[in-house]
Formats: structure tokens, C-alpha cells, sequence
């Protein structure tokens, strides 16, 4: 028999259509990948040679718990020069990627029994994360007629005695929604501490300006990495910012649930940080374009995107005049189109009948899904 808590953790079904899709390749049937936030880009080239010549030298061993002075030192400037915010150095927690940060934050803050609120729709693995560690998911709607702003007033009802953390994330996964300054600052304000992933700020779009809980509170725990920014994804590097009151028993929780961080991975990310902002300016432009595209080509096939999604790389679409649940919906057209998208169904009760599109794949994979789904949907 297995621990109960393993029963509470639900499948990621984007990686379920994904996985099927790359069946179908294996077997011969070419199918276009546009579900999962995977960046197609290379990652910085500093980064990558950075984490060579560690290897070559022999940097293979353990780091301090918290990761490596001179990285948590160019993470808080970078901090400050994003966000206009200075932290100690001694506030940053290096991780093997965000997830373990969201666990170290969740097993902070969380006991059995406490709630933490999160807006839905959302990303799948957050509500797994705080059943695991024994919490409750409180979810507040939202919906695409507003861009998906969270209501404050909304926020604040769901609050009781159990509250322990409010989840914000901003640009978001999958709706791309960036929070407006004054909902984080009324939020911050709100007595509960932030449980910020702000692992898609610097990829926004017309305009769109990200605001961090840390210009208004320190009751702030700020999630970050490499991944998405950077196209880091296979490197797994991560950090989290936190108040220095809880930076004691974190570093505790880091070393007897992760040790360390590695050491050459840590290396790319100092190199990523000191040579990296063109290679991010140039992906962001490049998602730019390609956000175009497929939201123009889905509105062309009559598909309604109420508006055009600020940051991240996703589009969640309204598909529900296609009369089946959205899971089902993904298998047929993959099956139809061979196209692999994320069902809304992943991403909570208020995505259903909606479908995540991607824009991190390549131009050309994007414009060959957009030809192969508008065959198909006559079919469908």
C-alpha cells in the first residue's frame, strides 16, 4: 500500500497527450508538439561553456547548501536590476530547478491541515505539491473576459485562520495573464505571505510591465530560475528569494532534502546572468512573432482568444463549442491533426473545455500546426 498522499497527486496530462505524440513519432506519424513550455532555443552559449570548463576543472563537488556565494551574489543584482530591489545575498537559496524551491517554501509555511490560495486556472503542479505536503488548494477563479486578473475582494474572502500562503504567479502558466501593480501591492498587503513564481518575468509583450510582491512586502518568497528565461531547461536551476527570518530553517530543509545544488550547473548560471541579456532579448522578440502568429491563425479558424496573452509563452484557448471535455478533445486531434496540445482540464475545473497552445516552439512547427488543425476541424 502507498502513502495517501501519492493518491492525491494527479497526472500531468499536457506530458500525457506529449508522451502519446511521441509514440505516434516513434511508430512514423510526424506530430507537431505545441503543449508543453518547452523553449526550442539553444541555451546562452557563455552558459554552456561555462559548465564545460567547470566540468574539465573539476568542479564536481558539493557546494554550500545555499549554493555558491558568487551566484546568489549576481542573483540579487540581477534582482535589483529587474526589479529595481535590493536583497542580501544571504536572502537567495540556489535549487535544482523551481520545483524543489516551491517544496522548501510549502514545507516551510505548511502544515497538515492549512490552506494556501491560488488562482485558477493554473499550473498543474502546484496543488500537487501542497497536498503532498499535507495543505489544502483554496482556488480563486478567474476568467479569460478580464485577462484573467485576480479579484482581490475575491482573495480576501477565502481567507480564514488556516490561510497560510497566497500563490501568485505573474506572467502565468496557461494563461500568460500578467497582474496588474495594484493587485500584487493589494495583495502584498493582505497580511499572508506571497509564494511569487516569477519564472516568465522578462518574457512580456506589448508593453506589459511585471510587478514583484518584493517592491511592497517581506513577507515575499520569490521563485525563479533559468529555465524559461534563459532556455535552461535541462540545466535544472533554480532559486528562491526569501525573508533572511526564514533563511535558517530553509537552509536546514536544503540540506537534508537536496544537499546541494551541482556545482558546473551553478557555474552556467553565473554565466548566464553576466552574458545572457541579448540572448533573452532576442528570444523574446522571436516569441513575439511567433505569439502572432498562432493566436491570429487560431482567431482566423474562428477559435476565440478574448485577448492576446501579456507575457509567458501560451494561449489558452475557448474550445468548448466542440461539445466533448477538453482531454478528449486533445486525443482527437491528435489523432486527426497529429498535433499535441494541453488539455485545459490540467490546469483546474476553470480551464475546462479550453486548450493550452504553446508558442515556444519554432515558427515553422507553428505554422505547420496551424495548417494541420485547420484541416482538421471540419473533422472534429
Amino acid at each position: 500500500m502507498f502513502a495517501k498522499r501519492t493518491q492525491e497527486v494527479e497526472p500531468f496530462l499536457a506530458m500525457e497527450v506529449m508522451e502519446r505524440g511521441m509514440a505516434m513519432a516513434r511508430a512514423g506519424t510526424p506530430v507537431v508538439q505545441l503543449g508543453v513550455g518547452e523553449p526550442n532555443f539553444e541555451a546562452p552559449p557563455a552558459a554552456v561553456q561555462a559548465a564545460v570548463d567547470s566540468l574539465v576543472s573539476g568542479e564536481t563537488h558539493y557546494t554550500d547548501s545555499r549554493g555558491l556565494f558568487v551566484l546568489r551574489e549576481a542573483i540579487a543584482q540581477n534582482c535589483e536590476e529587474r526589479r529595481g530591489i535590493a536583497v542580501d545575498p544571504d536572502q537567495v537559496v540556489v535549487t535544482s530547478g523551481t520545483s524543489p524551491a516551491i517544496l522548501l517554501c510549502l514545507n516551510l509555511l505548511v502544515d497538515p491541515g492549512d490552506e494556501v490560495i491560488l488562482a485558477t486556472p493554473h499550473y498543474p503542479c502546484y496543488p500537487n505539491m501542497i497536498a503532498v505536503c499535507g495543505g489544502k488548494p483554496v482556488l480563486v477563479p478567474t476568467g479569460p473576459e478580464d485577462g484573467f486578473v485576480m479579484d482581490v475582494a475575491k482573495v480576501r474572502a477565502a481567507i480564514t485562520p488556516r490561510t497560510r500562503a497566497i500563490f501568485l504567479a505573474s506572467p502565468a502558466n496557461p494563461t500568460g495573464a500578467v497582474q496588474p501593480k495594484q493587485v500584487v501591492e493589494e495583495l502584498s498587503n493582505l497580511g499572508i505571505p506571497i509564494l511569487s513564481d516569477e519564472i516568465y518575468d522578462g518574457l512580456t509583450y506589448d508593453d506589459a510591465q511585471v510587478a514583484s510582491p518584493l517592491t511592497f512586502t517581506e513577507n515575499c518568497y520569490v521563485l525563479d530560475g533559468f529555465s524559461k528565461r534563459y532556455a535552461m531547461t535541462g540545466f535544472r536551476l533554480g532559486y528562491l528569494i526569501a525573508p533572511a527570518i526564514a533563511m535558517r530553517p530553509l537552509q536546514s530543509l536544503m540540506q537534508s532534502f537536496f544537499i546541494s545544488t551541482s556545482q558546473f550547473v551553478q557555474q552556467a548560471g553565473i554565466a548566464a546572468l553576466a552574458h545572457g541579456a541579448e540572448h533573452v532579448e532576442h528570444m523574446r522578440q522571436q516569441y513575439a512573432v511567433r505569439r502572432r502568429i498562432l493566436v491570429d491563425g487560431l482567431r482566423d479558424m474562428g477559435l476565440s482568444i478574448p485577448i492576446d496573452p501579456p507575457g509567458a509563452f501560451y494561449a489558452l484557448v475557448d474550445m468548448r463549442h466542440f461539445e466533448r471535455d477538453s482531454l478528449t478533445l486533445s486525443f482527437d486531434i491528435l489523432d486527426k491533426a497529429h498535433v499535441a496540445l494541453g488539455p485545459g482540464r490540467d490546469f483546474g475545473e476553470a480551464a475546462e473545455g479550453f486548450i493550452r497552445f504553446s508558442f515556444a516552439a519554432s515558427r515553422e512547427e507553428i505554422e505547420e500546426g496551424l495548417r494541420r488543425l485547420a484541416r482538421a476541424i471540419p473533422e472534429l
